[in-house]
């Protein structure tokens, strides 16, 4: 089933009963509409109908009037319209549209199939102190020593912003990687990355709208420890992420597939590595909780990977290795 499908099936899950208002309302909303609304683990029921009724109500004022009125109803968003039942909010839109229920029912199917295209096209407002223009991620497999290379352009959404969170990647490897600045700061934590998070201090504190550029390096401590798959997992909007993976010569995959907007390293479509042993993938509008990136054969065992991450990996580690999961440093 693909995102569009699944907003559809939630939604119509989301209008039964009290709609919005319904009691245990953590319970009734899917997990494609959680993420795509900003809805986090640590959210009440309060907040979480705030973020519906803020997300969906936002989203209506893009649709037709018939069909805007159709979703409040819906859904229960203003007050007028809280009622216990589905049917008694269609009458209530009913008189108001100048239809039948039975008309105001498919104009509510109309508007739940708009409502799940205009959710993943228009991005949710970050609700942090900065979200990502673009990332660019360079990998290199066909050196001594891994490396993997990430430049970001940010956009500050507050006044002052004077540090830049990190919450690091997982990486399976024996060692922590080395880990530097290129450009655009200072890390604090230093070279070595810790378990956790980092923190990157700009030269000058940043306004609302500026935008900044830095890059991050990250050295593996010796070659070929990386599993078969190379995947960002952002926790905000990203409006363009970048991915090139060289592969050595003497090591190029068979098959390689580009992962998008999936929920593990798994699946895909196939794509062919160029003449230079490379892939290249563009991909836009990324969707917070969703995969991005590239896999290649020699992943059978189909390894998990979890958080706001990029893991990269060689098919030539041994199995049953006790591969320690140490964490570095990539945006939250």
């Amino acid at each position: 089933m693909n995102t569009h499908e699944e907003l559809v099936r939630e939604l119509k899950s989301l209008r039964k009963g009290r709609g919005v208002h319904a009691g245990r309302i953590g319970e009734r909303i899917g997990p494609t509409l959680r993420v795509l609304c900003g809805v986090t683990h640590d959210d009440g029921p309060v907040a979480i109908r705030e973020k519906l009724v803020a997300r969906l109500t936002g989203l209506a004022q893009q649709l037709p009037e018939d069909m805007r009125l159709a979703t409040v109803a819906a859904f229960g968003l203003t007050a007028e319209v809280r009622m216990p039942l589905y049917q008694d909010r269609v009458g209530w839109a009913a008189p108001r549209i100048d239809r039948d229920a039975r008309t105001v029912r498919r104009r509510v199917d109309e508007a739940i199939d708009l409502l799940a295209e205009l959710v993943v096209t228009i991005p949710l407002r970050p609700d942090g102190a900065w979200h990502i223009g673009e990332l660019h991620v360079v990998v290199t497999l066909d050196r001594p020593q891994h490396e993997v290379l990430e430049q970001y352009r940010i956009v500050a959404d507050h006044d002052g912003l004077h540090e830049l969170d990190f919450t690091s990647p997982a990486f399976a490897l024996r060692g922590l990687p080395d880990v530097d600045v290129l450009y655009g700061g200072t890390l604090r934590a230093g070279g070595t990355a810790p378990r956790g998070r980092l923190s990157l201090t700009p030269p000058e504190p940043l306004a609302k709208g500026d935008t900044h550029a830095f890059a991050i390096r990250y050295r593996l401590p010796r070659p070929q420890v990386l599993r078969s798959y190379v995947v960002h997992e952002l926790e905000q909007p990203c409006e363009l992420f970048d991915l090139r993976v060289r592969f050595a010569r003497y090591r190029i995959p068979r098959q390689v597939w580009t992962l998008r907007d999936v929920t593990g390293p798994h699946g895909g479509h196939q794509q062919p590595v160029d003449r230079a042993g490379e892939i290249y993938q563009r991909f836009q509008r990324l969707l917070p909780g969703r995969s991005y990136g590239a896999r290649w054969d020699g992943d059978e065992g189909g390894n998990e990977f979890s958080g706001h991450h990029c893991s990269c990996a060689d098919r030539s580690a041994p199995r049953n290795t006790d591969f320690s999961e140490e964490r570095v440093g990539n945006v939250s």
